[in-house]
């Protein structure tokens, strides 16, 4: 979904006053994410912040403020992501006329949940500009997380996954 540059102008400005009010020189933006996976991201977060949108299986979403960079980038950065993921599709959606069937069904959905935490590295940004954070979320609950500017699939974007992955017979424990 295309930005209004009036929006970010809006999210740049207010990340720059959550940096100020925070007493940092900062560099703020939006959270965004893309999700290689099967599952849904029904929520997440980065350090606390929401990254607002619902994410569906192999889509890109995000758009909550603010990710805050501070102007220096140190080899020990990390952000800590907490997300839940569920079921990916309304299949088997029996309608809402047979309340015990919809229940039925809805608790089978709600069992899908998973909650997950994380902490990442946040890979070096120096000489570079920052433009908020990018979570990619991939099989066996790992992430990834860039700050760049270029939109994902671009040939100057920092990670090459392809959005569509398989889902792994098993994930390494």
């Amino acid at each position: 979904m295309p930005r209004s540059s009036n929006g970010i102008y809006r999210v740049a400005l207010l990340g720059t006053l959550v940096g100020v009010l925070l007493g940092q020189n900062a560099l703020a933006s939006t959270l965004e994410a893309i999700n290689h996976t099967h599952w849904a991201i029904n929520r997440f977060s980065v350090d606390g912040r929401s990254g607002i949108d619902i994410i569906g299986p192999y889509q890109g979403g995000g758009g909550g403020c603010c990710y805050v960079a501070p102007s220096r980038w140190s080899p020990d950065m990390t952000v800590r992501v907490d997300w839940e993921t569920g079921a990916g599709s309304s299949e088997g959606f029996p309608g809402f006329a047979d309340r015990d069937k919809y229940y039925a069904w809805l608790d089978k959905i709600d069992a899908q949940k998973r909650q997950h935490s994380k902490v990442v590295p946040v890979p070096d940004y120096t000489g570079q500009k920052v433009c908020g954070l990018t979570v990619h979320f991939l099989p066996c609950d790992e992430l990834q997380v860039t700050t760049s500017c270029y939109a994902y699939g671009s040939p100057e974007y920092p990670i090459k996954t392809p959005l569509h992955l398989p889902e792994p017979q098993s994930c390494p424990k």
